[in-house]
């Protein structure tokens, strides 16, 4: 049954007998088959024994074989089907329960799953399941490690916008280094399509009254303020309907501030948050739910919400008032720093530094509503004198201070106040820090370098993948109670921890290295989990030699997880180079809360988040509260 199923499909291009490499590759297509032409290629060779350049129906049969019948799916199936050859829907149905913790899979589960994947008519119309069946489900969207239900928004987006992780991205508009490299709209668009939803524009003085965009006193190049919102509109919401947040790090001077409100007034059109819903004060943060498709404004703001509600319909156009500065000294030190390093000359800020006072157009300020900037002091003052519509910007070190000195009065104020972090302003080379601890006391807006690969990257891409994608993830309830106990270094035992169990079977059609002469590869695999400090661990396999295309591990770790809401699982393949160097081959990290049981392929993604097809791992995951 199998052998004529297979035949129907080949025959036709076998008529003259042989075929060749491309016509090799259309037959796989016909089959459904990914595959990596670097590996086919080398397969073709293999078979290819007279060196002829074509192969013969038994060669090609070969090929698929070597791309389809992996032994791991075979030993697995045979486990379950006692001839070998077919799986009832029972049998399948007790393979779902027991294998992929399908607790309530019953016969109709089965059928419904032979229906979907299995290729040959008579297995189907037996209610069979045939080893080509078992193949494409296992390697279906069905038994992938990131669970289906997570690539949807599913979570509760009805709280106020501070319950939920952001994802933000820092200088946005950079595309290389902090100092000479070039501005782009591209750093707009490419973040907005990965489903960023906070975006940084640093605003400056242009010629002509138009205000521009670059990394002030620095050789970076620059770009129009008016390009960048339109780039903004046309990109907002592709990737997610959730709100986006516009960060301006503002430096012009108020003829230009109007300007810019001007710009955003005309081109975002309705979609600016421009009044408090139904023009009344509120009490709390608006949710991202009564937000969709809508854009707000993070700036210096003059006076209070109160006060611009009661203002409403009254023309400011003209006016300027002074308010606070809002950078922060850390800020100021840090840009004195890489100025230096930039061989530029910063222009003098006694004036500044004597009053803290500084110019703000009304007509920008008024469309400030519901994030506006805040300077930080102290959780105290926080506490006592900031609204609940202010936010704090606060950079790494200085955060990273705050974790370690007062990690629990860090909690209660991301409890009730809108917290962003960037990077410090040495990182010259936009490397980015580790953003899982500033998750870990509730940070919602940790903003990264979005155009340097790496970790820390993969991490926010790992994070902000669950949830549709939508760019926002709701904090667990510890991090959204007002009066929470929890601290992220006392977490034992306190927030469901739970026993994981990975077994990294195989790897499939792996890209081979970069770094090889052979183009072949030396894979290992790093299971690296992200979390709070007791849950942070790094895991390695054995090095398989010479085998990029199938390599097979079998090896089992089992970690204690005490805070699973905020862990992200990691794994990485890497090709032995050397005992001290390895070189980067794929990657793939999701939520914890996001992954499967059973047996799942885990596809790869590249260091620039690009999915590799089909490379990928087959593991099997095992999870239980302690």
């Amino acid at each position: 049954m199998e052998n004529k199923w297979f035949l129907d499909i080949i025959t036709t291009e076998f008529l003259g007998g042989k075929i060749n490499i491309d016509q090799t590759l259309k037959l796989l297509n016909k089959f459904n088959v990914s595959y990596d032409y670097v590996h086919v290629k080398k397969l073709f060779k293999k078979n290819d024994k007279q060196k002829s350049g074509v192969i013969t129906m038994e060669d090609f049969r070969a090929i698929y074989r070597s791309l389809m019948h992996r032994p791991e799916f075979h030993e697995l199936f045979c486990s379950y089907s006692p001839n070998k050859k077919f799986l009832t829907a029972e049998k399948l149905a007790d393979f779902l329960r027991k294998e992929q913790f399908e607790l309530g899979a019953g016969e109709g589960r089965a059928v419904a799953l032979i229906n979907t994947y299995e290729p040959i008519s008579e297995a189907k119309n037996k209610k069979e399941m045939s080893f080509e069946g078992f193949i494409r489900y296992l390697l279906s969207e069905e038994c992938s490690l990131f669970k289906v239900l997570h690539k949807k928004v599913y979570q509760d987006m009805s709280y106020p916008m501070c319950d939920y992780f952001i994802s933000s991205s820092h200088n946005t508009y950079l595309i290389s280094d902090q100092l000479v490299g070039p501005s782009h709209l591209w750093g707009y668009s490419s973040a907005l399509d990965k489903g960023c939803r906070c975006l940084e524009i640093d605003c400056w003085d242009g010629q002509d009254n138009e205000p521009i965009v670059y990394h002030g006193h620095t050789l970076t190049s620059k770009i129009s303020f008016k390009n960048v919102i339109n780039v903004i509109h046309k990109h907002a919401f592709v990737a997610s309907d959730y709100p986006i947040v516009l960060s301006l790090e503002n430096h012009c001077s108020p003829p230009q501030q109007e300007v810019m409100a001007a710009y955003m007034l005309d081109i975002l059109g309705d979609q600016l948050v421009t009044t408090a819903l139904n023009n009344e004060m509120p009490t709390e943060l608006p949710s991202p739910e009564e937000m969709k498709f809508k854009i707000m404004i993070k700036n210096k703001k003059v006076g209070t919400l109160e006060e611009t509600l009661r203002r409403k319909g009254k023309t400011c156009r003209g006016q300027v008032m002074e308010t606070e500065e809002t950078a922060e000294s850390e800020e100021e030190e840090e840009e004195t720093h890489l100025l230096k390093k930039a061989g530029a000359r910063k222009p003098s800020l006694k004036k500044k530094e004597k009053d803290h006072q500084v110019k703000v157009a009304m007509l920008l300020s008024e469309l400030v509503i519901y994030t506006k900037s805040r300077k930080f002091v102290s959780f105290e003052d926080s506490r006592k004198k900031q609204k609940f519509y202010e936010n704090n910007s606060i950079g790494e070190v200085k955060g990273q201070k705050l974790i370690n000195k007062m990690a629990h009065s860090f909690v209660l104020h991301t409890a009730s106040f809108i917290t962003r972090i960037y990077p410090k302003g040495t990182r010259t080379d936009s490397s980015n820090y580790d953003p899982q601890a500033f998750w870990n006391v509730g940070c919602q807006m940790v903003a990264l370098n979005f155009q340097t690969p790496g970790t820390q990257m993969d991490l926010l891409n790992g994070k902000f993948m669950d949830n549709g994608g939508s760019g926002y993830i709701l904090k667990p309830e510890y991090l959204r109670k007002k009066h929470t106990e929890y601290n992220p270094f006392d977490v034992i035992g306190k927030y469901h921890p739970v026993t994981l169990t990975i077994k990294i079977i195989s790897g499939h059609q792996l890209p081979p290295s970069n770094l090889s002469k052979s183009n072949k590869a030396d894979p290992l695999v790093k299971l690296e989990i992200h979390g709070v400090p007791e849950d942070m661990s790094k895991h390695q396999t054995s090095v398989i030699k010479n085998n990029a295309f199938n390599p097979r591990w079998d090896e089992t770790f089992t970690v204690n997880i005490q805070v699973p809401d905020l862990a992200l699982i990691r794994f990485v393949v890497e090709d032995r180079m050397s005992v001290i160097a390895n070189d980067f081959l794929g990657q793939f990290t999701l939520p914890f809360t996001g992954m499967n049981k059973g047996y799942r392929h885990i596809p790869l993604v590249s260091k620039l988040g690009v999915p590799l097809s089909p490379a990928s791992l087959f593991v099997y995951v095992w999870y239980h509260e302690q």
